[in-house]
């Protein structure tokens, strides 16, 4: 399964990425939103910043996924210091998904820079910052 991934364009996630400094991405919500449960090991993600250029422009392979049970605020913070080498969150980020209920922490590796190119959006139903896509290559711009 291939993934559609926006990252944090002012935390420069993806240059961490590129960089070594961040290897984990992290998500989280109130409820199981996506991508709980539908993230696996060996599933494809391609990395889209969320600076309005509406270009993919890496792509890395998931190495690890951790799924949280619904947990307490002090849980949550817990549990996202316990990864924050790996997450290499901004003081934004932090205070974004610590406190979340639930929480999904997906490990890549296999990270690359790919010739950056457009998807048509009209495919992807509902955006968000995170969109299973079944094949990536059926929703490239021609």
């Amino acid at each position: 399964m291939d993934h559609v991934v926006y990252l944090d364009a002012k935390a420069k996630e993806f240059e961490k990425l590129i960089e070594g400094t961040k290897t984990m991405i992290i998500r989280g919500a109130t409820g199981r939103k996506m991508p709980y449960e539908r993230v696996f090991e060996g599933d494809q993600l391609y990395f889209i910043r969320n600076n309005g250029e509406g270009l993919f422009v890496g792509k890395a392979k998931v190495s690890f996924v951790y799924n949280s049970k619904k947990m307490t605020k002090e849980e949550s913070i817990e549990l996202v210091d316990s990864y924050k080498e790996k997450l290499n969150l901004s003081s934004a980020q932090s205070k974004r998904w610590m406190g979340k209920r639930y929480l999904v922490l997906i490990e890549v590796d296999d990270l690359s820079e790919i010739e950056p190119f457009e998807i048509d959006r009209s495919k992807c139903g509902k955006m968000d910052d995170w969109l299973p896509v079944e094949d990536i290559d059926t929703m490239k711009k021609k």
